[in-house]
């Protein structure tokens, strides 16, 4: 079974995988990508540390085969809306 590892960026924070997990296939270790960018992004971007989590998916030699970026955006309406029957 192939090897694969995860490296994160949360913004500008970049944070290696130096243990890697074997997976059955490369669409295995995609869900896996897409699993832990949602899972991080859950628990991150809500709190403002960033507003864009991506997740680099290496094969055994380290080289990137794909990455999954999960992003938050929020756009204010300005000026606010008044209250209804105001």
């Amino acid at each position: 079974m192939p090897w694969f590892y995860f490296d994160v960026r949360e913004g500008t924070r970049f944070i290696p995988d130096a243990t890697g997990l074997e997976l059955e296939s490369l669409d295995a270790a995609e869900r896996e990508a897409a699993s832990a960018a949602a899972e991080i992004g859950r628990d991150r971007l809500p709190k403002g540390d960033a507003r864009e989590i991506t997740v680099e998916l290496m094969n055994e030699h380290r080289q990137r085969v794909l990455t999954v970026t999960v992003t938050m955006e929020i756009q204010r309406v300005d000026p606010e809306p008044p209250p209804p029957g105001a």
